[in-house]
């Protein structure tokens, strides 16, 4: 029952995110720079990027990689509260790795017992490679390899064309990539699954499992604070109404963030990647939190909602044939089109001429409401919106006009056409049955009896040529 909920729950949750792979993106100038090299500023409640750069650029995430992680986990768990033995043969290899700086160990030791959850928990919070590993061995039925094989394919589902993982902790790994538009979408996604968000934004956790005195002496041990000090209240870095999401520190690759921020019921999504780890005269550097709070700053203080497009406004105008009145018809707006604007451009750079007709003219009547054909508002070549517009008002058609249309029209019409085809057709079968008719009447004509060739005599006649024959014999 409880893996019948999860899957209903994550459909529900998800379905809303999806669309993020159709997100529209204009590029808005940044008023002071940033020194990561690749970003993505979204705001989530229009799944509107406002601000990229370089953000088709490959990059290495490092422990970024453990959203897709989690991801997957929870995707195929059907009980959160599932405990799980620690086994430290399963990540006891990364001891010994190339750059072991680059990796986060929560102390979580050999045997220790620990829920699903709690290894969610240390993961995101942590960047725990002993969580990571646990949870990919966990998932991929005993190898890790073959979690990292779902977490790609998964990747290919959410359309993360410049994206590939390698490993499930974000060890670095030059075959192991994303862009921030990627990552950009798979936090967006990961953010529908259902217990990710939570996760994800916790500031300090501590495991359901009480720890065990006898092998871990340390309470704070046993207490996992985030990795984004962006949340910390009253730190050096505090930022009000800023939550998650993942952080990530490689030597070769620098430090990335995924983040979001809320303030004033707008909500905004941030993916920092290969931000410096130090500034030009050495000194350790966190500009992947400073380039954080500069983006939200700079959308939160530049960004309101503006009326492009108003409803009442009038587009352009259609001719219309056979109108009573006026020959043409004017064309609105079928709704109000709103967008996210950043105040330092006017939106009267904005194109409304881009109109695309559904026919060229129309014949009235034509009713108020009807649609006419589409308006595409574009800033600087890139596409904002589509929308469709209607008639303004009624057109109503002209009898006189339709009359003197109609009768032109006969004579060009199919119907016109099959008249005369029907007339021809009956004039043919008429003349065909006539000639029939007389050949049939001269074949059966009587001929004339030889007494008929004859002329008639009367008795009188007759009478006084006998006689006259008789007195010729005397």
């Amino acid at each position: 029952m409880k893996k019948l909920f999860c899957a209903l729950a994550a459909i529900v949750f998800v379905l809303p995110f999806v669309i993020v792979r159709n997100a529209s993106a204009v590029n808005f100038p940044l008023i002071s720079p940033i020194q990561s090299e690749s970003a993505v500023l979204m705001n989530l409640d229009t799944n509107t990027i406002i601000h990229q750069k370089n953000a088709d650029s490959k990059q290495m995430p490092g422990p970024l990689v453990n959203i897709m992680t989690a991801v997957v986990c929870l995707e195929n768990c059907s009980d959160l509260s599932e405990q799980v033995t620690i086994d430290e043969s399963d990540y006891e290899y990364l001891y010994n790795i190339e750059h072991p700086d680059d990796l986060r160990f929560a102390n979580i030791l050999d045997g220790d017992v620990l829920t699903i959850n709690d290894l969610l928990y240390a993961m995101m919070l942590t960047s725990s490679v002993e969580a990571a590993e646990t949870l990919a061995h966990k998932f991929g039925d005993g190898s890790s390899a073959k979690f990292v094989e779902m977490m790609n394919a998964k990747a290919a589902e959410l359309g993360l064309e410049n994206t590939n993982f390698t490993n499930a902790t974000g060890m670095y790994d030059p075959n192991q990539y994303t862009t921030a538009n990627d990552m950009a979408k798979l936090a967006v996604y990961a953010l529908g699954v259902p217990y990710f968000e939570k996760i994800s934004t916790t500031w300090t956790y501590t495991p359901q499992i009480p720890m065990d005195p006898k092998r871990h002496s340390d309470p704070d041990e046993w207490v996992w604070t985030h990795s984004n000090i962006l949340m910390e209240p009253e730190g050096n870095y505090e930022y009000s109404g800023s939550k998650g999401i993942k952080t990530a520190n490689l030597d070769l690759a620098g430090r990335n963030i995924v983040t979001m921020a809320s303030r004033d019921g707008n909500k905004y999504l941030a993916v920092l990647l290969k931000s410096p780890l130090s500034d030009a005269d050495g000194e350790t550097t966190y500009y992947h939190l400073t380039d954080a709070m500069s983006l939200f700053n700079w959308a939160f203080n530049h960004f309101s909602y503006e009326v492009i497009l108003a409803d009442t406004a009038e587009v352009g105008e259609l001719p219309v044939e056979l109108a009573e009145g006026n020959d043409y018809v004017l064309a609105r707006p079928k709704e109000e089109f709103t967008i996210l604007w950043y105040d330092g451009i006017d939106i009267s750079t904005i194109s409304r001429d881009k109109i695309v007709w559904y026919k060229n003219s129309l014949q009235a009547p034509v009713a108020k409401g009807e649609p006419l054909g589409k308006v595409t508002l574009e800033y600087s070549g890139e596409e904002l919106g589509t929308v469709e517009i209607v008639a303004v008002s009624n057109v109503e058609r002209s009898a006189s006009k339709y009359n003197l249309y109609a009768a032109k029209m006969f004579k060009k019409s199919r119907w016109f056409s099959r008249a005369l085809m029907v007339a021809f057709l009956l004039c043919a079968i008429y003349i065909m049955i006539c000639v029939y008719a007389y050949i049939s009447f001269k074949s059966k004509a009587k001929p004339m009896k030889p007494i008929y060739a004859v002329p008639k005599v009367n008795d009188k006649d007759r009478r006084r040529r006998r006689m006259q024959d008789q007195n010729k014999d005397q």
